[in-house]
């Protein structure tokens, strides 16, 4: 099968590699489309350590079943399916109480580390256990399931605290992840939604998805214009930060109203000054989120049900033998560029 493979770091190539044999309770899946995804691009010039050469990458992704490993029961060759990029071990405690994300054995498709190598789907074919698959409704596209994963990260964050019809929020980082977020949340009801971000076009974007309004935080008065946006100008009842760096966990923490609260999704910097008597004495509530749990059908429905567009969020979807060309130009922030799918067959991948 053809793979393409990180051979060294900054350089990706299209080769051929051994295609994988399904073993005991997993499944051979015909890789459909599969997106690129930040951790990816990071991945390629080494400074994550989570994309050792050789590596072959990416995790949110769909395909069709071609082989049926053995102890399978449920799963047929010719079904539709996308997969969670986590393989948890379905044995910790964390995984027995359904927080599969914090699974302490978790390993990632497409991470190439010290502790283990697994082979992702920048592939014609990838090998995943099945009890990780999720089938297609009929009305969603191989190209729409390459993004559930993603998605399913931000319907996690989104029900980390309920969003409950009507309420306001903010959301500070308005990339993929944020921009899915707010599709989510708008879905689920929320009436008046602040984008925040550094970058006017990510701004209009946002706007495009469902924002009602936004703010560039570099303006010197980013904060007050964000509160001035809310209800009565008294702040928000939640926001989410999906950057992860002092500033904008200061400005979240600030935008929401008293017994407000605070989604974390990114985390760009380790460690970071936090205003604590701030959040004590407006009793404000923090909740991180990591990953997604196994909220993929509910993705899927949002999807097929029209109430999260995610193809407005991809700007190209090209063959994977260009992965290259694609990945690094996205690495160099060329403008414009928001999410990439690589297509082992472009003729099939939005069926």
């Amino acid at each position: 099968m053809k793979a393409l493979v990180l051979t060294e770091y900054g350089k990706f190539e299209y080769l051929d590699v051994p295609t994988p044999t399904p073993g005991n309770g997993e499944v051979l899946v015909k890789v459909k489309a599969c997106a690129v995804c930040g951790s990816d691009v990071h991945g390629m010039d080494g400074s994550s350590g989570r994309r050792q050469p050789p590596a072959i990458m990416g995790h949110e992704a769909s395909g069709e079943i071609e082989a049926v490993g053995p102890g399978v029961e449920g799963w047929s060759v010719g079904d539709r399916v996308t997969f969670d990029s986590t393989v948890y071990c379905n044995q910790c405690e964390a995984c027995t109480v359904g927080n599969v994300n914090l699974c302490v054995n978790r390993q990632v498709l497409g991470v190439s580390c010290d502790d283990y190598r697994r082979d992702g789907a920048f592939a014609d074919y990838v090998v995943v256990p099945a009890y990780i698959c999720y089938r297609l409704p009929d009305e969603v596209s191989y190209l729409q399931a390459a993004m559930v994963e993603p998605l399913a990260i931000a319907y996690h964050a989104a029900t980390r605290t309920p969003v409950k019809p009507g309420m306001s929020a903010v959301i500070v980082g308005v990339g993929t992840i944020g921009l899915l977020t707010l599709q989510v949340i708008k879905a689920m009801g929320a009436s008046q939604i602040i984008a925040v971000d550094i970058d006017d076009a990510k701004l209009a974007t946002a706007i495009e998805n469902g924002a009602d309004a936004g703010v560039n935080s570099a303006n010197p008065d980013a904060l007050a214009q964000v509160l001035a946006a809310t209800p009565d100008g008294k702040g928000a009842d939640i926001a989410f930060d999906a950057t992860g760096i002092e500033a904008t966990v200061d400005l979240c923490v600030r935008s929401v109203r008293l017994d407000g609260s605070v989604v974390l999704i990114g985390n760009l910097a380790q460690h970071i000054s936090f205003p604590l008597q701030w959040v004590v004495t407006r009793q404000i509530s923090l909740f991180g989120t990591c990953a997604s749990a196994g909220e993929y059908n509910e993705c899927l429905r949002l999807i097929a049900d029209g109430k999260v567009d995610v193809e407005a969020l991809i700007s190209e979807a090209v063959p994977l033998a260009d992965g290259h060309e694609w990945i690094t130009r996205v690495y160099n922030r060329e403008p414009g560029l928001n999410k990439i799918v690589l297509l082992p067959d472009v003729e099939e991948a939005r069926s």
